[in-house]
């Protein structure tokens, strides 16, 4: 067997083969040219369309079409969902008649006072942030997309929608239910067990609210809720991925960045670069240092215990395919192009990517078999090309994009694959493909045209919603409280604002140092113990004698005794740089932030790409040896000949058998579906 391998003529010239593959697909990728990109661009445009076109005329005004029957469906609420979704991609396509047409139709017509249970998540992130987007544009003449007889009817439907939502956070953990009755409240029968997504991806669209209707209580219950999560952490900073709204008991305690957590923390990142709320940051900051402590198996991830750091599941799902754009966004490039890369490799090997594939096993997992058009892997591929301009990002969409048309097409829109063996279709399209999947391969090949779009030339930059929409940040909703945003607002009182039932017994830190990261880096002078912290040009005051976790209110329950666990130390000089010890050892991919005023000396090179937004805040990056514990499990050394091994690489120990694996029927999650 040893001698088969490495010597067989038919590995070596297999091998030779994929080389050539290789090598033949980087020259097509060099040779695109911007007519070519017009062309796949125009060919998306086209697939929007027919998938639009027949969903108003065989589906509308229900919810969904069912492209293989060319039929209608009800599937969240019944209000025209899928019209809803699509709204900012017919803006953002500049097709002004249908986006007009549309938003009229939903302005008269869509009410919400209807005997209806719904998911709070996806009617969040769908249907509110559908109607909040598509106001942003018809509302503003700097969009070019201004509607005339347009008289805010969007955000009359966005606020009724939205109070209709409020009884779900009616719990002892501000952690809102997972379903609502829109005319009852919420249901007696109703679980009380909900995802971490469902209940922390809320934030950027009822924060938008609040500041289109100055009501801070939309904002504040959604801010409530995510302290409500973080607060339940364990102590290596890992959170699972369900838990009960009434106790804070974690009831699966499986921590990933994929399926029921995914945009948890998406929306920590955005929330910050939306709002300029330093709280979200700080989270996302000490959420993600963990997550690639813990859960990185460069450059896959996986799931683990979130008490031990054990590895549970050695899975790549789907949803797992977000991270690499939100890296990007974070300005931590080269972890993100070497995962995108490892992504690709399951979309090259089946045509698509499943639910779920197992890393041990290098086979599809039992039970997550199917691709329901999902986008995550074109988003991370979007931001890839625009943060790197990498032609080889075409070629990745050019080779989605034909296999969507080959593979997915249907007589009336686009098809579910319920088997990405077999490529079996499912009488199935999910609204979401209008609103993220065709609207981010379109944007990739008009960036590599000479974008013509609201979003890289239009009047504001825009955030994606975790459904794709087009949040912009506009003066009136990120510099609504900057009068009021710094650190000393948090002086006045005592210091006990923590989320815990008792109060800290942290030592003091200096004084004259905002504490983000608790080591300098390897690769940059810089640390966040010796830059000063700025945002939008307002220097944040400092409040004496309290850690950062302290001034922002944040601590976490010991699931043991529900003390609260505070782990910083006196440094022996004040004057000098500390470092603050935590829970969690420092990881490799600190993440810096450094205001527009902060600049680094020529002779001080990072390794990785500086990502500007806003032209103010710069994230970057600094590489350093990556660590482990020895409480992270490993995987077992799977079956690897069909997907490269810089992509397949996995560590040879596992805390479960590759049989034990392989046996599980794991059904994908409700939640989390975009």
């Amino acid at each position: 067997m040893r001698l088969r391998r490495q010597g067989s003529p038919l590995l070596c010239l297999s091998a030779a083969l994929l080389a050539v593959a290789l090598l033949t697909g980087a020259a097509v990728a060099d040779g695109v040219t911007p007519s070519e990109a017009r062309r796949l661009r125009d060919e998306v445009k086209d697939m929007f369309y027919h998938a639009f076109d027949g969903y108003m005329q065989h589906a509308f005004p229900l919810d969904e079409l069912r492209p293989l029957s060319c039929k209608g469906e009800d599937s969240l609420g019944g209000y025209a969902l899928t019209l809803i979704d699509s709204l900012d991609t017919l803006a953002l396509l500049g097709d002004k008649e249908k986006f007009g047409a549309g938003v009229e139709w939903v302005g008269k017509n869509v009410r919400f006072d209807i005997n209806k249970t719904v998911s709070v998540f996806e009617t969040n992130i769908r249907i509110l942030g559908g109607l909040l987007s598509a106001h942003l544009i018809a509302s503003d003449y700097a969009t070019g997309m201004r509607i005339q007889s347009y008289d805010d009817q969007l955000l009359h439907l966005a606020v009724d929608l939205a109070q209709r939502l409020l009884p779900a956070f009616d719990t002892p953990t501000g952690i809102p239910f997972g379903s609502v009755n829109l005319l009852y409240g919420v249901d007696d029968d109703e679980s009380k067990i909900t995802s971490t997504a469902g209940g922390g991806t809320l934030a950027l669209e009822f924060g938008i609210l609040s500041r289109l209707t100055n009501n801070t209580v939309f904002e504040e219950v959604t801010k409530n809720a995510v302290r409500g999560i973080w607060s339940r952490r364990s102590k290596l900073n890992l959170v699972g991925a369900h838990i009960n709204v009434f106790t804070g008991e974690w009831t699966q305690k499986d921590a990933g960045i994929g399926t029921s957590i995914d945009s948890f923390y998406e929306y920590l990142l955005k929330a910050y670069l939306l709002f300029g709320d330093e709280e979200y940051l700080y989270i996302f900051q000490e959420a993600y240092k963990a997550a690639m402590h813990y859960l990185h198996l460069d450059p896959w991830y996986v799931e683990v215990n979130m008490n031990t750091g054990v590895t549970v599941w050695p899975l790549f799902n789907s949803l797992q395919a977000f991270w690499p754009g939100l890296q990007v966004l974070a300005g931590d490039v080269d972890p993100a192009i070497r995962t995108h890369a490892a992504f690709f490799s399951v979309w090259k090997k089946y045509g698509f990517t499943p639910e779920g594939f197992n890393l041990a096993t290098s086979t599809v997992q039992n039970g997550q078999r199917s691709y329901p058009l999902r986008p995550e892997l074109i988003e991370s591929t979007y931001w890839l090309f625009k943060a790197t301009r990498d032609y080889k990002y075409l070629d990745v969409g050019r080779d989605i994009l034909a296999s969507l048309q080959y593979g997915a097409r249907c007589p009336c829109g686009y098809c579910h694959i319920s088997d990405v063996e077999t490529h079996k279709q499912d009488d199935h399209m999910e609204s979401f493909f209008l609103a993220e999947t065709v609207k981010y391969l379109w944007l990739l090949f008009d960036l590599a045209v000479g974008p013509d779009n609201i979003v890289e030339n239009g009047p504001y930059k825009y955030i994606f919603s975790t459904e794709g929409h087009l949040l912009p940040a506009t003066p009136e909703i990120a510099l609504v409280d900057e009068h009021c945003s710094y650190f000393g607002a948090f002086c006045n009182g005592s210091t006990d604002r923590g989320y815990s039932k008792s109060d800290s017994s942290s030592k003091h830190q200096s004084a004259n140092n905002t504490q983000f990261d608790d080591r300098q880096t390897a690769s940059s002078k810089y640390s966040m113990s010796n830059v000063l912290f700025t945002t939008r040009g307002y220097i944040k005051g400092v409040c004496p004698g309290l850690t950062h976790a302290q001034k922002l209110g944040i601590s976490f329950y010991d699931e043991g005794d529900n003390s609260v666990e505070q782990n910083s130390k006196s440094p022996e000089n004040p004057d000098e740089s500390h470092v603050v010890e935590s829970s969690v050892h420092a990881q490799s991919s600190a993440v810096i932030l450094m205001s527009h005023h902060v600049t680094s000396q020529p002779d001080e090179p990072l390794k990785t790409k500086l990502i500007n937004w806003h032209h103010e805040t710069i994230v970057v990056t600094a590489d350093s040896d990556p660590m482990r514990t020895d409480a992270t499990g490993g995987l077992s050394e799977g079956s690897t000949e069909e997907l490269s091994e810089e992509t397949i690489s996995i560590s040879e120990q596992t805390e479960v058998t590759e049989e034990d694996i392989a046996s599980q029927d794991i059904q994908p999650n409700e939640d989390s579906t975009s």
